[in-house]
Protein backbone atom coordinates (compact mmCIF):
# COMPACT_ATOMS: atom_id res chain seq x y z
CA UNK A 1 0.00 0.00 0.00
CA UNK A 2 1.61 3.29 -1.53
CA UNK A 3 -0.22 6.78 0.41
CA UNK A 4 -2.81 4.52 1.20
CA UNK A 5 -3.61 2.82 -2.30
CA UNK A 6 -4.11 -0.08 -2.77
CA UNK A 7 -0.70 0.07 -5.72
CA UNK A 8 0.27 -3.61 -7.31
CA UNK A 9 4.16 -2.66 -7.11
CA UNK A 10 6.55 -4.19 -10.15
CA UNK A 11 9.64 -4.67 -10.85
CA UNK A 12 12.08 -3.43 -13.83
CA UNK A 13 12.23 -6.94 -15.03
CA UNK A 14 8.56 -7.37 -15.36
CA UNK A 15 7.47 -4.28 -17.43
CA UNK A 16 8.76 -2.62 -20.77
CA UNK A 17 7.91 0.57 -18.98
CA UNK A 18 11.55 2.21 -18.85
CA UNK A 19 12.25 5.95 -18.61
CA UNK A 20 12.93 7.29 -22.54
CA UNK A 21 15.12 10.27 -21.04
CA UNK A 22 17.38 9.86 -17.33
CA UNK A 23 19.01 12.65 -16.17
CA UNK A 24 21.47 12.05 -13.48
CA UNK A 25 23.23 14.81 -10.88
CA UNK A 26 26.29 12.49 -10.45
CA UNK A 27 27.10 13.62 -6.80
CA UNK A 28 29.69 12.37 -4.08
CA UNK A 29 32.86 12.08 -5.91
CA UNK A 30 34.52 14.14 -3.54
CA UNK A 31 33.38 12.92 -0.40
CA UNK A 32 34.10 8.96 -1.62
CA UNK A 33 37.59 9.49 -2.11
CA UNK A 34 37.65 11.98 0.98
CA UNK A 35 36.62 8.86 3.15
CA UNK A 36 38.68 6.90 1.70
CA UNK A 37 42.18 9.14 2.69
CA UNK A 38 42.27 9.68 -1.10
CA UNK A 39 42.39 13.09 -2.82
CA UNK A 40 39.02 14.68 -4.55
CA UNK A 41 40.32 13.72 -8.22
CA UNK A 42 40.92 9.85 -6.91
CA UNK A 43 37.00 10.05 -6.35
CA UNK A 44 36.12 11.85 -9.60
CA UNK A 45 38.25 8.99 -11.75
CA UNK A 46 36.40 6.43 -9.67
CA UNK A 47 33.05 8.38 -11.13
CA UNK A 48 34.25 8.14 -14.70
CA UNK A 49 33.96 4.05 -14.04
CA UNK A 50 30.58 4.42 -13.17
CA UNK A 51 29.69 6.31 -15.90
CA UNK A 52 30.97 3.06 -17.73
CA UNK A 53 28.53 1.18 -16.08
CA UNK A 54 25.63 2.83 -16.60
CA UNK A 55 25.97 3.92 -19.90
CA UNK A 56 26.19 0.32 -20.72
CA UNK A 57 23.46 -0.72 -18.37
CA UNK A 58 21.32 2.20 -19.79
CA UNK A 59 21.69 0.96 -23.68
CA UNK A 60 21.07 -2.64 -22.79
CA UNK A 61 17.82 -1.77 -21.15
CA UNK A 62 15.96 0.60 -23.98
CA UNK A 63 16.92 4.30 -22.42
CA UNK A 64 17.17 6.02 -25.39
CA UNK A 65 18.92 9.44 -23.76
CA UNK A 66 21.00 9.46 -21.08
CA UNK A 67 22.28 12.90 -19.77
CA UNK A 68 24.86 13.33 -17.12
CA UNK A 69 25.64 17.07 -15.05
CA UNK A 70 29.21 16.49 -15.11
CA UNK A 71 30.30 20.29 -14.60
CA UNK A 72 28.77 23.18 -13.74
CA UNK A 73 29.36 26.65 -14.00
CA UNK A 74 29.31 27.21 -10.57
CA UNK A 75 32.18 24.50 -10.15
CA UNK A 76 34.49 27.18 -11.81
CA UNK A 77 34.26 28.49 -8.72
CA UNK A 78 36.17 25.20 -7.41
CA UNK A 79 40.33 25.00 -6.59
CA UNK A 80 42.22 25.87 -9.31
CA UNK A 81 43.83 22.09 -9.30
CA UNK A 82 40.61 20.09 -9.16
CA UNK A 83 39.54 22.03 -11.93
CA UNK A 84 42.25 21.34 -14.08
CA UNK A 85 41.81 17.38 -12.89
CA UNK A 86 38.63 17.63 -14.02
CA UNK A 87 39.30 19.00 -17.71
CA UNK A 88 41.97 16.70 -17.43
CA UNK A 89 39.52 13.14 -17.07
CA UNK A 90 37.43 14.62 -19.71
CA UNK A 91 39.83 14.51 -22.22
CA UNK A 92 41.13 10.42 -20.89
CA UNK A 93 37.35 9.61 -20.98
CA UNK A 94 36.37 10.29 -23.97
CA UNK A 95 37.02 7.26 -25.28
CA UNK A 96 35.85 5.03 -28.41
CA UNK A 97 35.11 2.11 -26.28
CA UNK A 98 32.33 3.60 -24.44
CA UNK A 99 30.55 5.33 -27.57
CA UNK A 100 31.74 2.64 -30.12
CA UNK A 101 30.92 -0.80 -27.88
CA UNK A 102 27.14 0.31 -27.15
CA UNK A 103 26.44 2.21 -30.47
CA UNK A 104 26.36 5.12 -28.20
CA UNK A 105 26.13 9.17 -29.76
CA UNK A 106 27.68 11.76 -27.64
CA UNK A 107 26.23 15.20 -27.59
CA UNK A 108 27.34 18.30 -25.16
CA UNK A 109 25.74 21.02 -23.18
CA UNK A 110 26.65 24.10 -21.64
CA UNK A 111 28.65 27.06 -21.90
CA UNK A 112 31.56 24.70 -23.75
CA UNK A 113 33.72 28.47 -25.22
CA UNK A 114 34.97 28.70 -21.11
CA UNK A 115 36.92 25.55 -21.48
CA UNK A 116 40.12 25.05 -22.56
CA UNK A 117 41.13 24.66 -26.12
CA UNK A 118 42.05 20.97 -25.71
CA UNK A 119 39.13 19.47 -24.35
CA UNK A 120 36.82 22.22 -26.83
CA UNK A 121 38.67 20.11 -29.55
CA UNK A 122 38.09 16.54 -28.34
CA UNK A 123 34.55 17.26 -27.58
CA UNK A 124 33.97 18.50 -31.21
CA UNK A 125 35.29 15.24 -32.38
CA UNK A 126 33.42 12.63 -30.10
CA UNK A 127 30.36 14.31 -31.40
CA UNK A 128 31.94 13.96 -35.27
CA UNK A 129 32.62 10.45 -34.64
CA UNK A 130 29.90 8.99 -33.04
CA UNK A 131 26.94 11.27 -34.93
CA UNK A 132 25.80 7.87 -36.90
CA UNK A 133 25.42 5.58 -33.51
CA UNK A 134 21.64 4.85 -32.56
CA UNK A 135 21.02 2.57 -30.00
CA UNK A 136 21.21 5.96 -27.30
CA UNK A 137 22.42 9.63 -27.01
CA UNK A 138 25.09 10.31 -24.25
CA UNK A 139 24.77 14.09 -23.46
CA UNK A 140 26.95 15.57 -20.87
CA UNK A 141 26.57 18.64 -19.53
CA UNK A 142 29.70 20.56 -19.13
CA UNK A 143 30.26 24.15 -17.85
CA UNK A 144 26.30 24.43 -17.50
CA UNK A 145 23.49 25.43 -15.56
CA UNK A 146 19.95 25.78 -16.39
CA UNK A 147 19.83 29.68 -15.39
CA UNK A 148 22.70 30.48 -17.83
CA UNK A 149 20.80 28.16 -20.63
CA UNK A 150 17.85 30.06 -20.12
CA UNK A 151 19.32 33.19 -20.15
CA UNK A 152 20.91 32.74 -23.64
CA UNK A 153 17.59 31.00 -24.43
CA UNK A 154 15.53 34.99 -23.76
CA UNK A 155 18.72 36.81 -25.79
CA UNK A 156 18.49 34.77 -28.63
CA UNK A 157 14.25 35.22 -28.87
CA UNK A 158 15.31 38.62 -28.36
CA UNK A 159 17.65 39.34 -30.98
CA UNK A 160 15.56 37.29 -33.21
CA UNK A 161 12.81 39.52 -32.86
CA UNK A 162 10.42 37.02 -31.34
CA UNK A 163 7.41 38.82 -30.14
CA UNK A 164 4.97 35.82 -30.02
CA UNK A 165 6.73 34.13 -27.30
CA UNK A 166 5.08 30.20 -26.61
CA UNK A 167 6.65 27.22 -24.59
CA UNK A 168 7.71 26.00 -27.59
CA UNK A 169 9.40 28.79 -28.46
CA UNK A 170 11.35 28.85 -25.35
CA UNK A 171 12.27 25.00 -25.42
CA UNK A 172 13.26 25.44 -28.89
CA UNK A 173 15.77 27.88 -27.99
CA UNK A 174 17.12 25.70 -25.26
CA UNK A 175 20.59 23.93 -26.11
CA UNK A 176 18.44 20.47 -25.22
CA UNK A 177 16.26 20.81 -27.80
CA UNK A 178 17.07 17.95 -29.87
CA UNK A 179 15.69 15.56 -27.23
CA UNK A 180 12.81 15.21 -25.14
CA UNK A 181 12.56 16.02 -21.48
CA UNK A 182 13.85 13.73 -18.80
CA UNK A 183 11.57 11.42 -17.51
CA UNK A 184 13.31 10.16 -14.59
CA UNK A 185 15.95 12.66 -12.88
CA UNK A 186 17.96 10.73 -10.45
CA UNK A 187 20.49 12.45 -7.62
CA UNK A 188 22.99 10.65 -5.91
CA UNK A 189 25.01 11.23 -2.97
CA UNK A 190 22.77 12.07 -0.52
CA UNK A 191 21.93 15.91 -1.05
CA UNK A 192 17.91 17.09 -1.79
CA UNK A 193 18.64 19.54 -4.33
CA UNK A 194 18.63 20.10 -8.39
CA UNK A 195 21.48 22.35 -8.13
CA UNK A 196 20.28 24.72 -10.94
CA UNK A 197 19.99 21.44 -13.51
CA UNK A 198 17.67 21.07 -16.17
CA UNK A 199 15.12 23.47 -14.25
CA UNK A 200 12.97 24.02 -17.29
CA UNK A 201 12.96 20.54 -18.83
CA UNK A 202 12.52 18.80 -15.60
CA UNK A 203 8.71 20.65 -14.75
CA UNK A 204 7.45 17.11 -14.77
CA UNK A 205 9.99 14.35 -14.64
CA UNK A 206 10.22 12.50 -11.78
CA UNK A 207 12.85 12.61 -8.94
CA UNK A 208 14.92 9.84 -7.37
CA UNK A 209 17.29 10.92 -4.55
CA UNK A 210 19.32 7.87 -2.82
CA UNK A 211 22.33 8.37 -0.27
CA UNK A 212 25.02 6.33 -2.30
CA UNK A 213 27.78 8.03 -3.20
CA UNK A 214 28.51 7.88 -7.97
CA UNK A 215 31.30 6.44 -7.55
CA UNK A 216 29.39 3.46 -6.02
CA UNK A 217 26.34 3.85 -8.53
CA UNK A 218 25.84 0.42 -10.08
CA UNK A 219 23.39 -1.53 -12.19
CA UNK A 220 21.55 -2.48 -9.10
CA UNK A 221 21.31 0.75 -7.93
CA UNK A 222 19.71 1.80 -11.66
CA UNK A 223 17.16 -0.44 -11.51
CA UNK A 224 15.94 0.25 -8.16
CA UNK A 225 15.37 4.03 -9.29
CA UNK A 226 13.89 2.98 -12.31
CA UNK A 227 11.05 0.55 -10.55
CA UNK A 228 10.68 3.35 -8.34
CA UNK A 229 9.87 5.78 -11.49
CA UNK A 230 7.61 2.72 -12.68
CA UNK A 231 5.72 2.29 -9.45
CA UNK A 232 4.30 6.16 -9.73
CA UNK A 233 1.64 7.23 -11.89
CA UNK A 234 2.21 10.03 -14.29
CA UNK A 235 -0.49 12.08 -14.37
CA UNK A 236 0.90 15.47 -15.66
CA UNK A 237 -2.01 17.68 -14.25
CA UNK A 238 -4.60 14.87 -14.80
CA UNK A 239 -6.93 12.73 -12.06
CA UNK A 240 -6.09 9.25 -10.95
CA UNK A 241 -8.93 7.96 -12.81
CA UNK A 242 -8.25 10.10 -15.73
CA UNK A 243 -5.40 8.52 -16.24
CA UNK A 244 -6.51 4.54 -15.53
CA UNK A 245 -9.33 5.60 -18.17
CA UNK A 246 -6.83 5.83 -20.91
CA UNK A 247 -4.47 2.83 -20.29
Amino acid sequence: MIFGLNVKRVTMTETSNIPQHIAIIMDGNGRWATERGQERSYGHQAGVDAVRRITSECTRIGVKYLTLYTFSTENWNRPADEISALMGLVLTSLEDQIFMKNNVRFRVIGDTNRLPADVQQKLRQTEEHTAANTTMTMVVALSYSSRWEITQAMRNIAAEGITDITEETISRHLTTNFMPDPDLLIRTGGELRISNYLLWQIAYSELYFCDTYWPDFDEKALHKAIESYQNRQRRFGKTEAQVENEE
